[in-house]
C-alpha cells in the first residue's frame, strides 16, 4: 500500500533538491550576500550536515550522486562514466526512486544523474524526467516529451562553449504547450529579458547554461504540485557549471597566485552569486510548498563539493569535435559504434561486436597526443570513455600505432573557449546537507554525514528495510 494511505509507515514525504557539488563555504557565502534570500530564512531552522563521500579515485558527479542514491559507494557500484550500461548494478544496487517504486512509495524523478533507462516507460511513476544526459526524450507522462527534446537538444548544443543557437521546431512545441507542461509568464519574461541582455553584453551569453535548470523547475514544481508523490528528486547542475569556470572572480584571495587579469574578474565576479540566486528561487517555492503542507519535508543535498584549483585563462581546448572522423581513424566503421552521452571533454562510444571492440581497445592505447597517451577506460558491454581537455595546445601531433596523424584524419581539433576559463574550482570530497519541514530545528553544531548513509535513512523513512549491502539507518531523517 503506498505511502500516505497507511500514514504510520511514512513518517514525512521527502523533496531531495539535489544541488550539485554545492558546498557550505557556498551557501554561507550566499547568504551573507543575500540575506533576504529563501536559503536564509531555510538555514537556521534546518538540520544542517557537511555531507563526504567515501569514493575512491577522481571524484565526478557522475560517481558520487550514485553513491547516494545507491547506498554504496563506487568501490562497489563502479559506476564511473556517462553512457556506460547499468543494467547489471542496477539490479545489484538499484537507485533509491527505483527501491521506493518496487516498495509501493509513489515516486518522481526530476533529472537526477544515471536516471535514463533505455526502452522503459516509466509509468508506474508519478513523473518521470531523465538525466540531460538521456539518449532520447521518453519521460512520463508522455506530453512533457517534446519538452524533454528541447532540454537534450539545448544540452548538445552547449558542450564547453554556450551556443546561441535554438532548436526552433523543440522550442516551438515548447510554447505551443506552455500551460500544459507548467513553465510560468515570469520565467518566460526572465528569459526575454536574457536574451535582450545577451545583445548588450555578450559575455552574458554564458547564463544560458543556467535557464535549462530554470526550465526544468517550472516543470518540475507542476508535476510536484499536481501529483504530490511521496518522494521525488530534481536536479540542478548550473551553480557547480558556475563555480568551476568563476571561482577565482568571486573568491581570488583562494589562490597563491591570481592568473587572471582584473577585466575578466570584474565581468565574471558576480557569476555564482548569479546563480545561486536562481537556485533560492526554486527554492523559496519548495520552501513556500512545505510550510503549506506539512506533511513535507526538503532535503537540499549535495553529493560533494568544491573548492579552489591553481588555474590560468585557457584560451583553447584540444578535443573530439568530429566523432565520425576519429572513429574511422581508430579502424571503425560508422555502424560499428555508437555515440553515447558524455560529459565535455570525454568521448563515450559502445561496440556491439567483441571482436571489434577487442581490437578497438588495443588500438586506442596506442594513441597520443603530443607525446602523451590518451587515457581511456573499458567498461562492460563494449562501452570507451576516453580523455581529452588539454589546454593552450599550441600544435597538434596525433600519433595512432607509432604513425602521425593529421588533425583532418582524426577529428580532434582546438577549440577556442569563449570566456577564456577551463576550471579554476574543481571537485572535493565535503558537500552540504540541509532538512527542513518548516519547524524550528533543534540547535547544535554541523556535523558531518557519509553520503552513504543518505538512502538507508531515506528508506526507513518509509518504513522499509534497508538491503543488507547498505550502511545500517541513522537518525539522519528522525
Amino acid at each position: 500500500m503506498v505511502c500516505g494511505v497507511r500514514v504510520e509507515r511514512c513518517r514525512k514525504k521527502i523533496i531531495l533538491f539535489e544541488l550539485n557539488e554545492v558546498p557550505l563555504k557556498i551557501i554561507n557565502f550566499f547568504i551573507k550576500a543575500r540575506p533576504q534570500s529563501a536559503l536564509a530564512k531555510i538555514f537556521p531552522r534546518a538540520t544542517v550536515y557537511e555531507t563526504y563521500t567515501e569514493d575512491g579515485g577522481h571524484l565526478s558527479p557522475w560517481v558520487t550522486w550514485p553513491t547516494l542514491h545507491r547506498g554504496v559507494s563506487n568501490h562497489k557500484h563502479c559506476i564511473s562514466d556517462f553512457g556506460q550500461p547499468l543494467d547489471e548494478v542496477d539490479q545489484e544496487f538499484p537507485p533509491i526512486w527505483k527501491l521506493l517504486a518496487n516498495n509501493g512509495v509513489r515516486t518522481g524523478v526530476g533529472g537526477s544523474l544515471h536516471s535514463y533507462v533505455p526502452q522503459q516507460s516509466f509509468s508506474e511513476y508519478a513523473f518521470y524526467l531523465p538525466d540531460i544526459f538521456a539518449k532520447e526524450p521518453t519521460c512520463w507522462p508522455k506530453h512533457l516529451e517534446g519538452f524533454q527534446a528541447f532540454c537534450l537538444g539545448m544540452a548538445r548544443e552547449s558542450a564547453k562553449n554556450v551556443s546561441d543557437k535554438v532548436p526552433l521546431s523543440q522550442a516551438l512545441d515548447v510554447l505551443l504547450n506552455i500551460r500544459s507542461i507548467g513553465l510560468r509568464p515570469g520565467t518566460l519574461v526572465d528569459i526575454a529579458r536574457q536574451l535582450v541582455e545577451e545583445r548588450f553584453q555578450s559575455w552574458k551569453l554564458v547564463r544560458r547554461r543556467t535557464y535549462q535548470s530554470v526550465l526544468a523547475f517550472d516543470v518540475f514544481f507542476k508535476q510536484l504540485e499536481t501529483s504530490r508523490p511521496d518522494f521525488s528528486t530534481y536536479f540542478t547542475n548550473h551553480v557547480a557549471s558556475a563555480m568551476h569556470r568563476y571561482w577565482q572572480a568571486s573568491f581570488p584571495e583562494d589562490y597563491a597566485e591570481v592568473t587572471f587579469d582584473e577585466a575578466w574578474l570584474q565581468t565574471y565576479h558576480g557569476e555564482i552569486i548569479y546563480a545561486m540566486q536562481k537556485a533560492d528561487l526554486m527554492l523559496r517555492r519548495l520552501m513556500e510548498f512545505v510550510n503549506r503542507n506539512p506533511d513535507f519535508r526538503l532535503v537540499i543535498a549535495s553529493s560533494m563539493g568544491q573548492q579552489a584549483v591553481e588555474s590560468r585563462p585557457t584560451e583553447t581546448l584540444l578535443y573530439v569535435t568530429e566523432p565520425e572522423q576519429f572513429m574511422q581513424s581508430l579502424g571503425l566503421r560508422r555502424e560499428d559504434w555508437e555515440l553515447r552521452p558524455a560529459m565535455f571533454p570525454q568521448l563515450n562510444v559502445r561496440i556491439a561486436d567483441e571482436q571489434k571492440r577487442a581490437a578497438f581497445e588495443q588500438i586506442a592505447k596506442t594513441l597520443e597526443i603530443n607525446g602523451a597517451p590518451v587515457h581511456s577506460r573499458a567498461a562492460s558491454d563494449g562501452f570507451f570513455s576516453l580523455d581529452f581537455g588539454h589546454e593552450n595546445v599550441s600544435e597538434i601531433i596525433v600519433k595512432i600505432n607509432g604513425q602521425l596523424k593529421s588533425s583532418s584524419e582524426t577529428g580532434i581539433n582546438n577549440v577556442v573557449i569563449q570566456d577564456k576559463v577551463g576550471v579554476t574550482a574543481y571537485h572535493i570530497p565535503q558537500g552540504s546537507m540541509l532538512i527542513y519541514d518548516g519547524k524550528t530545528a533543534p540547535k547544535g553544531g554541523i556535523t558531518q554525514v557519509s553520503t552513504s548513509d543518505v538512502a538507508p535513512a531515506i528508506l526507513q523513512n518509509f518504513g522499509i528495510n534497508a538491503p543488507g549491502y547498505m550502511n545500517k539507518p541513522t537518525a539522519l531523517l528522525a
